[in-house]
């Protein structure tokens, strides 16, 4: 009789219980899913200060493209290029000037020149539309910087 006893006896449960490691899994998530966004944003910066050194060019008239502080452009190789023109123009100047450098084996070398309190918008813009019309880099031209002595 105490032998069928104990076959009768239940097995012992050989499950791990996951709840609690699920529970603890959901709120890591959570937390990283928080705190993520917050490591990207508001990040304070100091960009690096190097003295620029001049372009090589073995052409004496680059493509120069200069931004007002209004936003109006200036292009050195239009008619007149004391007048603004309008993205278009400027758009369609480049674009023929790129093009008939590229024809002659000249790599055109196209520069812009940003007003110190011009909105970065409007500098941002000129180059954008610079690419477009086919130039593959475009510079920046700056003033030297003040050396202290």
């Amino acid at each position: 009789m105490n032998t069928t006893k104990s076959s009768r006896r239940r097995a012992s449960i050989v499950e791990i219980n996951v709840v609690p490691y699920i529970d603890i899994m959901l709120v890591l998530l959570i937390i990283f899913m928080v705190t993520t966004p917050l490591l990207t944003q508001g990040v304070k910066i100091h960009l690096p200060k190097a003295a620029t050194q001049t372009i090589p060019t073995d052409k004496a008239h680059p493509i120069i493209v200069t931004v007002d502080v209004k936003g109006n452009y200036y292009l050195n190789i239009s008619a007149n290029p004391n007048t603004p023109v309008d993205p278009m123009t400027l758009h369609n100047i480049v674009s023929a000037q790129i093009r008939s450098e590229q024809q002659q084996n000249q790599k055109p070398i196209v520069l812009v020149k940003g007003d110190n309190n011009a909105n970065y918008g409007n500098v941002v813009q000129a180059m954008v539309l610079l690419q477009q019309a086919g130039a593959s880099n475009v510079g920046l031209v700056t003033q030297p910087a003040k050396t202290s002595r």
